[in-house]
């Protein structure tokens, strides 16, 4: 792989659904990204969308804090705070790009520190098309 790496958190929560139909693909690319220790870079906005996403999805509030907790201890990730700067880029790809407010926040991060953006949202790809390194899993 020799990258590093932003990961929308629609792979983060596929990888663990088995029942998503994209579940294969990212399973086998957060294994890889584990297995490999490539860098991972994510907003801290991470943890609340999985927590949210896990409980929701699942009905189990227990299962999507310990979730999010998790992917705390994921090998090479770095959290970033969403500070005034970040905020203020975010909006600037949210507006240029038409963005929703947490896909700009991801993607902000992946132009700011060079990563790619892996993401299941298929606007979010095709919006940031010729902007950042972006792709599925």
């Amino acid at each position: 792989m020799n990258s590093s790496y932003t990961i929308d958190a629609s792979v983060i929560v596929s990888a663990f659904s088995p029942a998503e139909t994209a579940h294969p693909s990212s399973k086998a690319f957060m294994t890889r990204v584990r297995d490999e220790a490539a860098p991972v870079i994510l907003p801290t906005l991470v943890l609340p969308e999985l927590a949210s996403a896990i409980a929701r999805g699942q009905g189990r509030p227990g299962l999507g804090m310990a979730f999010a907790e998790e992917l705390t201890h994921f090998p090479n990730l770095v959290l970033v705070d969403l500070d005034e700067s970040l905020a203020k880029l975010a909006a600037e790809v949210a507006a240029q790009y038409r963005l929703r407010g947490s896909d700009a926040v991801y993607a902000a991060v992946a132009l700011r520190f060079g990563t790619r953006l892996v993401s299941l949202d298929r606007e979010q790809l095709d919006r940031l098309e010729g902007v950042l390194p972006a792709g599925a899993p």
